[in-house]
């Protein structure tokens, strides 16, 4: 597909995509750049593009895609933040207090590790990633990862246990 049938094919439709990717993300600027990445990802294959009969269908189709995909990943990226933590209005303050400390105690245990202990045990254990995936994420063995993970782990509750107990 040449640029100016791209042009007259798929940007046309732009306005449409974003409507879409607007009322799945809710947030203007994460229906924008999604809307951007699609695009993109449309240009790049513009030389298969002509295969479809309906070039709008499958571009509403990509970015319905997309935006699920990208909810999955800001549901992962969801960390221990005190949303998880709050389920009534009437909970203990002090309860919170704790929580919220014991929290802050965790993340600068974590940030004291090595860099990619530190990256492990996050996308393990706070992303929900699996072993495989960080492996590859991370290029390394899955054999790597697991012990990296385990000497983080390791290192975290040494700390945390020293650090509470004193």
């Amino acid at each position: 597909m040449s640029q100016e049938l791209f042009k007259a094919e798929i940007l046309p439709i732009r306005d449409k995509l974003y409507h879409i990717a607007k009322k799945m993300l809710v947030e203007e600027d994460e229906a924008e750049d999604a809307v951007q990445e699609i695009l993109l990802k449309l240009w790049h294959t513009r030389n298969t593009l002509e295969k479809y009969d309906n070039l709008a269908a499958f571009a509403s189709t990509v970015t319905k895609n997309h935006c699920l995909d990208r909810i999955k990943v800001l549901k992962r990226t969801e960390s221990l933040n005190e949303t998880h933590y709050i389920q009534e209005t009437t909970e203990n303050p002090y309860i919170l207090l704790e929580r919220k400390s014991t929290h802050d105690l965790l993340q600068k245990i974590i940030k004291s590790l090595p860099t990619l202990q530190q990256a492990i045990i996050k996308m393990k254990d706070i992303e929900e990633y699996e072993v495989e995936e960080i492996a590859e994420i991370t290029g390394t063995k899955v054999d790597a990862v697991r012990v990296n993970l385990s000497r983080a782990r390791k290192k975290v509750r040494e700390e945390y246990i020293k650090l509470t107990t004193l």
